[in-house]
């Protein structure tokens, strides 16, 4: 039974964001710590999403430019580089580095607290750590990587342009214009729906990690490490299972 304990693992975590919806659900005003959280993570994570977002559309559009070269279809550089960054390798790596960042951090905040009984001490204070740490955490942690995937995306858009015109010699106006014709709405909401996907495993992963650690300073290096392993992982399937949901449903959209 051992080799499915990853099993066991995802449903922990599905649990968990369950209980986190319910404290949620009966919650009194958590605007302003919600606030405070998204704002610190957002800040703190903004430099990092800017780099990755910036070389994740240079690097397609290098990659395109050597394949389209041979075919004399330069011009539709943009559109092409555009989609594959809005619909997969765009919300991918970036979220490979937020988790690393975001969710490495959280999970050894939290843990920290947890070992060193700060949890134990809100509780024994009569309040709820779950609504008082560790739910604001979730929140701004799925709001603000939200915005920082779709912010990376839009990033992307002038990397690959950006590169186009050092690298392919496209100027900008050649390159964005066949990008509306190949990234179609579908194509839009796609991108936008994984980031949303993303941002729920990134915050559930570190916050559940983070807040069931044990075993001092040893249990909370092994809950980060746990912590960025899982998500990736899960991020992947994820990412596989919003493209088969997405076109599943564009497949249904486009034959009603």
């Amino acid at each position: 039974m051992k080799y499915f304990g990853w099993v066991d693992e995802v449903g922990q975590n599905f649990l968990f964001l369950s209980t986190l919806m319910k404290s949620w659900w009966r919650s009194n005003d958590l605007r302003q710590p919600i606030l405070e959280q998204t704002w610190k993570i957002t800040i703190s994570s903004l430099s990092t999403t800017l780099f990755a977002g910036f070389f994740v559309g240079a690097i397609l559009t290098v990659q395109f430019t050597l394949q389209m070269r041979e075919f004399g279809a330069l011009g539709y550089l943009g559109g092409l580089s555009t989609s594959g960054i809005v619909r997969e390798v765009g919300p991918l790596l970036i979220a490979f580095l937020l988790s690393g960042k975001v969710g490495a951090y959280t999970s050894a905040e939290l843990g920290t607290m947890r070992v060193t009984e700060q949890i134990d001490a809100i509780r024994c204070l009569g309040a709820d750590p779950l609504k008082e740490v560790v739910l604001p955490r979730f929140v701004g942690i799925v709001f603000s990587s939200f915005f920082l995937l779709t912010f990376g995306l839009i990033v992307s858009v002038f990397g690959g342009a950006f590169m186009g015109y050092i690298f392919s010699g496209v100027n900008f106006e050649e390159y964005i214009r066949f990008i509306p014709s190949i990234v179609t709405l579908p194509s839009v909401i796609n991108g936008l729906f994984k980031c949303l996907a993303f941002s729920l495993v990134l915050a559930t992963v570190c916050t559940y990690k983070g807040y069931t650690a044990s075993g001092g300073a040893r249990g909370v290096g092994q809950a980060v490490v746990q912590t960025a392993v899982q998500t990736m992982l899960l991020i992947v399937f994820f990412d596989w299972l919003t493209s088969f949901l997405m076109q599943s449903f564009i497949n249904q959209w486009m034959n009603a």
